[in-house]
């Protein structure tokens, strides 16, 4: 028989990220790593724990999480999406705590691109009068 997988796709700047909630004892895997050696700081661990540790679940389900694109910040943020909306496959009432404290809101701010005379997006050559 197989165990029951609930599913989620987060996307954060240019990141993306592919989560798979299981039935388990809280083990987090990103890209194949244990989450704090992927991550590597603190402040992202508690990032990407975040939407289990509110609901109080975080010794009860093994995440598993593939992502790409973007840096590690991004993906932190993808991922804490992706588990996000696979705890909502598991149950819909967890829609109105997650989405009162922010975790199920999508951080469409994506890097400007670079225009045509100009040096950056926005800034412009440095003008000499004489």
């Amino acid at each position: 028989m197989a165990v029951k997988q609930n599913y989620g796709t987060g996307r954060r700047k240019c990141a993306i990220a592919r989560v798979w909630l299981k039935p388990g004892e809280g083990n987090i895997t990103i890209n194949g790593k244990e989450f704090r050696a992927y991550l590597g700081r603190p402040v992202l661990e508690i990032l990407v724990k975040s939407p289990l540790v509110h609901l109080g679940l975080e010794a009860k389900y093994d995440v598993v999480a593939t992502t790409k694109g973007g840096g590690i910040s991004g993906q932190a943020g993808a991922v804490r999406l992706g588990i996000s909306r696979a705890l909502i496959t598991v149950d819909e009432e967890f829609k109105k705590d997650l989405r009162a404290q922010g975790y199920m809101t999508r951080d469409s701010r994506v890097k400007e691109r670079k225009k045509y005379g100009r040096k950056k997006a926005r800034r412009g050559f440095q003008f000499v009068k004489r």
